[in-house]
């Protein structure tokens, strides 16, 4: 009798708990806002964005201009941009720099792609911009709808930039590929998807996309402008909803 009481107190413990992660899970999917793990992510997107935010604008726009660099070959300005843009006229140091601003802008897009998710009711107008309406809430859809939809360009541009400044560390991967069947073409196709080296239209696409991290940066600065010193929601929709 004591057993059979024993494992009916053990049999509802399983069930409280897998009613508690039924009960996380649906929280996440319907009020993510509400989560704790979220939140976690939200607070190191947000210090790490607001601390960053500066030198991924710079990289942004430099990037951008630097796309057809072959074609410019020869150009003063552009070849200063480019200096800039590899290794922030510091050489050695620059470079490093830059790794670390790589590894950050990596990460964003991670924290970025997790705290995106807006809840099962909102999810579809997170993909949209609203122009109609006010300016806070114009920035905070373009920042969310522009993370989405550019979310792998972006990865690609942080993991290639990391594999620029710390191609020692990318080494590791032939421990996985041994016969390096794929590592040395897998590293050489990000290096020129980095640049958009895929033809023409890919160079005036990377062109135009490059100059989304510093629409991000930008929006992002703003958005953090309106929480710390305004005390403001981040997101102006939440006052509504």
């Amino acid at each position: 009798m004591h057993l059979d009481l024993r494992e009916s107190v053990l049999g509802t413990d399983v069930m409280d708990l897998k009613k508690r992660k039924m009960t996380a899970w649906q929280q996440w999917l319907e009020r993510p806002d509400k989560s704790r793990v979220r939140n976690v992510f939200f607070q190191v997107h947000f210090w790490m964005g607001a601390a960053a935010g500066a030198y991924i604008l710079l990289m942004s726009v430099s990037g951008s201009v630097i796309v057809y660099r072959n074609e410019l070959s020869g150009n003063s300005f552009v070849e200063w941009v480019v200096r800039l843009h590899e290794n922030l006229l510091m050489g050695t140091a620059g470079r490093f720099v830059n790794g670390i601003g790589a590894v950050c802008l990596t990460l964003l897009c991670l924290t970025g792609a997790v705290i995106w998710w807006p809840g099962t009711k909102h999810w579809r107008r997170s993909l949209t911009v609203d122009w109609s309406a006010h300016f806070a809430r114009i920035n905070w859809d373009l920042h969310s709808a522009l993370g989405f939809w550019c979310f792998i360009f972006v990865m690609v541009w942080g993991i290639s930039a990391i594999y620029f400044a710390f191609p020692q560390a990318f080494n590791t991967l032939l421990l996985l590929d041994p016969a390096d069947r794929f590592t040395d073409t897998g590293l050489f196709w990000l290096s020129q998807l980095h640049f958009g080296r895929v033809g023409w239209l890919g160079e005036a696409i990377w062109m135009v996309l490059g100059l989304v991290p510093a629409v991000l940066a930008f929006t992002g600065v703003f958005i953090c402008c309106r929480r710390v010193i305004y005390k403001k929601p981040s997101n102006p929709r939440s006052q509504l909803d």
